[in-house]
């Protein structure tokens, strides 16, 4: 039988929910403050706590950061009486699974907690059995083309779709290149109200100054030298439905200001017209840059950015979701044969420890090349090393990224080690002035993180161990610019 605690001092609240539950079938106890609630969870294990978020001795917050540190397997559903979105997101980010306002419904209670249920089973299986990519079983895929994966990055993904979906609320979502941005957005539109309306894509890295205006807002005929004809711009194509943004932040600053002023006011003009059109749509950015950092630059507006952003989805690179990539290929493979008519069927143990140890900077576009191209060039049923490029099958993870790898990574114990000839000849290769050694191997570390997260600053200090500072004088003591 399942496990509840139920901490909440409304002693009404708390008496109906334990009897609601205990006639579902679960083994309910109930504590009247948070203090008494981390008593229960000393003395018993539970396989989950509904804890109302306003208490007389703390909050929801302070309860979640103590039961996910000192009991990180026991799962957490927020109770409160305020339904405040941005405070959900919080919350799940923080490690919640989900939230449920007052007042509350029997029906939505057992179905949050019965998916809670399922969720906290798996979490505790990937656990304790730590599967690796070999033995990982194939997950479905959704009709969006969204892979319902193993990692707790993927299913964190999933979860915070399910949430803003059927919100108009404006998306950011920030991501490498090539990490799926734009099948997320997808996703979003596909799980919302907007889904049987228009999804219009634009790419906003490949706009011109002068085209841009154009591309937004469309214009009429005549309106300018080469205006042709009358064109409609892509506020107006995705009206009723969900204009996709990607590489915001490569806008010119004068059409950032253009676009808050549609965004504002919602409404849209052709260059040329005097017509205002209404405009009912949703807004989904992307981008691979920090726009916060461009703000403090002048490079992007903060109104428009405070605009944009009612909700973030951090998207993880393709290396952070450990099991996901062989279930990606796999997914990737299958295409491959519908479209090239084959049949291969599988992976060579050697290939997928080549997927599973190599960084994949090129994330998810990358992989669906390297797996479409494996598939074109095999002539059997399995893809073996030598239908991948040189520098997946000979990839060696550098020295320096030892100790922050992602727990998401499945590695064999013996997976970096160099043959005993090579590292002799590294060792006859060491220079004899250790101070300019070390300072030539600090600069090609540092200089290689900074490449892998596309200077990323405030990420290659967190992958190098160091704080931002630490990493800018380091740089200007190297002089690399």
């Amino acid at each position: 039988m399942k496990k509840i605690l139920i901490i909440d001092d409304e002693v009404n609240v708390a008496s109906l929910l334990s009897k609601f539950l205990t006639r579902n079938g679960f083994d309910v106890s109930t504590a009247s403050s948070g203090n008494s609630g981390m008593e229960l969870l000393k003395n018993e294990e539970f396989d989950l706590v509904l804890c109302d978020f306003r208490l007389e001795d703390t909050d929801g917050r302070e309860m979640l950061r103590k039961i996910k540190t000192q009991y990180p397997k026991t799962g957490v559903i927020i109770i409160t009486g305020y339904s405040d979105i941005k405070m959900a997101v919080e919350l799940i980010k923080m490690g919640a699974y989900d939230y449920i306002s007052k007042p509350l419904y029997p029906d939505e209670i057992l179905n949050t907690i019965t998916k809670a249920m399922e969720t906290h089973h798996a979490l505790v299986e990937d656990d304790d059995n730590a599967p690796s990519a070999k033995t990982a079983k194939k997950q479905p895929i959704a009709a969006d083309g969204i892979v319902v994966g193993t990692s707790r990055a993927s299913r964190e993904l999933s979860r915070q779709i399910e949430l803003v979906a059927p919100t108009n609320y404006s998306v950011i979502i920030l991501g490498e290149s090539g990490s799926g941005k734009e099948e997320v957005a997808k996703s979003i539109h596909l799980h919302s109200h907007r889904s049987s309306q228009p999804f219009i894509a634009m790419d906003c890295g490949s706009l011109t100054k002068e085209l841009a205006a154009s591309e937004f807002f469309g214009h009429e005929k005549g309106s300018f030298t080469g205006a042709f004809s009358t064109k409609i711009g892509h506020f107006e194509m995705a009206n009723g439905g969900t204009l996709f943004l990607d590489e915001v932040g490569n806008l010119s600053y004068e059409i950032q200001a253009a676009l808050l002023r549609t965004v504002q006011e919602r409404k849209v003009k052709r260059i040329g017209s005097t017509k205002e059109i209404d405009l009912d749509v949703r807004i989904i950015v992307a981008t691979n840059e920090n726009l916060a950092e461009g703000i403090q630059k002048g490079r992007f507006r903060e109104d428009l950015y405070h605009r944009f952003n009612e909700f973030t989805i951090y998207l993880p690179p393709l290396r952070e979701r450990g099991n996901d990539i062989m279930l990606l290929a796999e997914h990737f493979l299958q295409e491959a044969n519908r479209e090239l008519d084959r049949g291969v069927t599988h992976f060579s143990p050697e290939v997928v420890e080549c997927f599973m140890n190599y960084r994949w900077q090129g994330n998810v576009r990358e992989l669906k090349n390297i797996v479409r191209r494996a598939a074109l060039i095999t002539e059997g049923t399995e893809i073996t090393t030598k239908a991948l490029p040189l520098e997946i099958s000979n990839y060696k993870l550098p020295v320096f990224d030892y100790g922050h790898q992602p727990s998401s990574y499945n590695q064999p114990n013996n997976y970096n080690q160099a043959p005993q000839q090579e590292q002799r000849h590294e060792i006859k290769e060491v220079r004899h002035d250790l101070k300019n050694a070390a300072l030539e191997a600090e600069y090609e570390t540092i200089l290689k993180v900074l490449r892998e997260v596309n200077f990323n600053k405030t990420r290659a200090a967190e992958i190098l161990n160091i704080d931002r500072k630490t990493l800018y004088n380091k740089m200007k003591a190297i002089n690399l610019k």
